[in-house]
């Protein structure tokens, strides 16, 4: 089937040059966002504007010299080029897996549902993980031509942006986004007009307006209650991402499962299969019970009605990332819109009823659960977790389907040209053919050309780096003279470890101060030194996570680890792309089987930097012994703190007896071969088997195809597929 398309219109109205007009298209779809020709027009138009903003539509609508503009022989070529290219990728998707495979099998696209999603920084509706592999899914299923649209709220106070103070406190501020400055269009509807639905809450109405951000060949509907229609006390439920008020939770999850789906019904749009990604859109399946009870289906009936086309994904084994709410507050806020619709909430908190039988409180990931045709874990060593966890809920195993990452976002330039030297095209990853796998050819890249890709990452993380630590020390009041001593910090020649991370405490970011004596000798060691940066945020409620920030500063700014200890404040995808792309080795030191997949450690892999790493998530399979180095084994230790300094140990170990002599251990010509064989098995290992392509396929034949009642084509050449019967 071809995209959905959404009509709207953009959120800001400017003139271009009529010769420009195609900026207005190229700025007002996220596509920009993992393809650096096109970032490179931008910057070609105003530089200055495009530096400090990294977001095109403040660039176009500025005051900008469109004379000088047109008259740049060159510019005008390359926007012709970057054109051409972009309408191509908006038109074509035919010779693409999807299309290849099961073209017109779906009736509808994929609905996949998120509460919160990482496109690019400009666009801050996300916090970490969760959302930036959301914004990975739509990103590969555009370039995969899989019919889907995302569904979302719009922040308009987005997450919260970090600052640490003298002390190492976490401070937090959260902006206020002018959507006139944001790649948004507004909806429209049948008639030309702003869309909007409704959500009946107790003694009102919510009126909720429909965004849209294009991803590609991917709409994803975003939900906005800030509007005057609404009472003042009902326009800010969706203005801040994890709100800590359990009741502004429980209405931001309403507007995101029934709002989305009536959104969804406005567009005239009927899909094939519906994917929670997590179970705050849980709403969503009482919503459409609703809907087969209004036309006449017996609720039981409705209910396996809505089982039938709808998947779900669980993230995490910590029970804050599991979604629970009072049961007397769900009674209270949804009870009459649910009892209205012939949903009765008792009903409704009875499939919530969790695996420990508390019936004071309903448990949105088994409601997910009970009512989903398949569910996915997010590795396989978390599916073994979650199948032990939520034993007894489920009818059938929870299956594994590893995470992965959009490698056109995460790679840096200097090793994707290398990448397409073998004639990758990263936009289009396919492993069906020999010449397709150019991750099995990586032994062909010149050792000199890997390791200068790989130096030039480093020295554009350090000097991003050096302006952030500046701001930061000023900001502190600190000296010139310390400021002077930046110039030098991250020197691109010092083994580099990376750690970088939501700072939950059972990530125990701190493990590397264990012994902190240990660790200065190998900082400061004459002959073959180490630095290390790290960078993360902990959620505002967090207080344990806070004072993991506050350690590592503190530990930072102390005389024994100074000037080879930093930590960057305000961890966003940008920071996240340079210390994936520039450091040497990546660290993830969970408490294990806490860590259900991980994704860092992936982009750090394909861009040539191996993990150091807990087995748990993603490495636990993921290590092959010559791709990276594994801390500790399977076995864990009922007594924390002993599983805590073992660990410490073999962490000091590796880094002592092979990762510090590895780096530095150099041929004649100066190259770290043993090294670079390590980074060349990172990448092979990593560029197929972690991309966000190889799990969209594992998502479309496990779960998609399944519950859309399509059977899976079983030989990569057979064409055509069958209706499951």
């Amino acid at each position: 089937m071809d995209p959905v398309r959404v009509p709207s219109i953009e959120a800001a109205s400017f003139p271009l040059p009529p010769r420009l007009e195609g900026l207005r298209r190229l700025a007002y779809n996220l596509h920009w966002s993992w393809h650096p020709r096109t970032r490179g027009l931008f910057n070609l138009v105003d530089r200055t504007a495009w530096t400090r903003y990294r977001n095109p539509i403040p660039v176009i609508s500025g005051p900008t010299e469109w004379s000088r503009v047109l008259e740049d022989a060159k510019f005008l070529a390359e926007y012709h080029d970057v054109l051409a290219e972009f309408d191509a990728y908006m038109a074509n998707g035919s010779g693409h897996w999807f299309q290849r495979r099961y073209a017109d099998q779906l009736s509808g696209p994929i609905a996949y549902f998120c509460a919160e999603y990482g496109f690019h920084e400009s666009l801050g509706i996300y916090s970490g993980g969760l959302g930036v592999l959301a914004g990975d899914h739509m990103k590969s299923a555009s370039d995969m031509a899989l019919p889907a649209i995302g569904v979302g709220l719009l922040y308009r106070k987005g997450y919260f942006r970090q600052t640490i103070d003298a002390d190492g406190h976490q401070e937090h501020e959260y902006p206020d986004y002018d959507l006139t400055r944001l790649p948004l269009g507004r909806v429209q509807d049948a008639s030309g007009l702003p869309l909007t639905v409704t959500v009946e809450l107790p003694g009102r109405e919510l009126t909720i307006a429909v965004w849209v951000a294009q991803v590609g060949r991917v709409p994803v509907l975003l939900l906005d209650t800030d509007l005057p229609e609404n009472d003042d006390a009902d326009r800010p439920i969706t203005n801040i991402l994890y709100v800590r008020g359990r009741e502004m939770r429980l209405h931001q999850e309403l507007v995101l499962g029934i709002g989305g789906v009536r959104a969804i019904r406005a567009l005239g749009l009927m899909p094939a299969v519906w994917h929670l990604n997590e179970g705050h859109s849980a709403f969503l399946l009482a919503e459409r019970a609703r809907e087969y009870v209004a036309a006449g289906t017996p609720l039981d009936d409705a209910f396996a009605a809505v089982k039938r086309d709808s998947v779900f994904t669980i993230h995490t084994p910590v029970s804050a990332g599991n979604e629970r709410f009072d049961g007397d507050l769900v009674r209270r806020v949804a009870g009459p819109l649910l009892d209205a619709g012939g949903v009765p909430v008792e009903r409704v908190l009875e499939l919530g009823l969790g695996v420990d039988e508390d019936r004071s409180q309903f448990d949105m990931t088994a409601f997910s659960l009970r009512l989903t045709h398949g569910a996915n874990a997010v590795s396989h060593l978390h599916a073994q977790t979650a199948n032990a966890t939520w034993q007894g809920i489920v009818e059938q195993p929870i299956v594994g389907v590893t995470n992965g990452i959009h490698g056109p976002t995460w790679i840096g330039q200097p090793i994707a040209e290398l990448l397409e030297d073998l004639g990758a095209d990263l936009d289009d990853l396919d492993e069906s053919t020999e010449g397709g796998r150019f991750w099995e050819r990586m032994e062909r890249v010149p050792a000199r050309d890997l390791w200068d890709a790989h130096l030039r990452q480093k020295r554009e993380l350090a000097h991003f780096a050096r302006g952030r630590l500046r701001s930061q020390f000023a900001r502190h009041g600190e000296s010139p003279s310390i400021l002077a001593e930046l110039e030098t910090a991250l020197d691109p020649d010092v083994l580099t470890v990376g750690f970088a991370r939501r700072f939950a405490t059972y990530k125990r970011a701190g493990l590397l101060f264990s012994d902190i004596d240990r660790l200065a000798r190998m900082l400061f060691d004459e002959t073959r030194p180490m630095q290390i940066v790290f960078a993360g945020k902990a959620h505002p409620a967090d207080r344990p996570g806070q004072r993991v920030i506050q350690e590592i500063f503190q530990r930072s700014r102390a005389p024994q680890l100074r000037g080879r200890v930093y930590i960057l404040e305000n961890y966003d995808m940008r920071v996240a792309r340079f210390l994936v792309q520039g450091v040497d080795v990546w660290l993830n030191n969970p408490r294990r089987p806490l860590e259900a997949s991980g994704t860092s450690g992936m982009k750090a892999a394909m861009n040539g930097v191996p993990s150091m790493s807990v087995l748990d998530g993603w490495w636990d399979e993921g290590f092959e012994g010559d791709n990276g180095w594994a801390i500790g084994n399977r076995e864990m230790d009922p007594d924390e703190a002993a599983q805590d300094w073992r660990d410490s140990q073999d962490l000091y170990r590796l880094l002592e007896e092979q990762i510090v002599p590895s780096y530095y251990d150099r041929d004649a010509s100066g190259l770290p071969t043993r090294w670079l064989t390590t980074t060349r098995r990172a990448m092979a290992t990593a560029l197929w088997r972690y991309s966000t392509t190889r799990m969209l396929r594992e998502y479309t034949e496990l779960l998609y195809l399944p519950a859309a009642g399509v059977a899976v084509v079983e030989d990569e050449d057979v064409p055509a597929v069958t209706e499951a019967g």
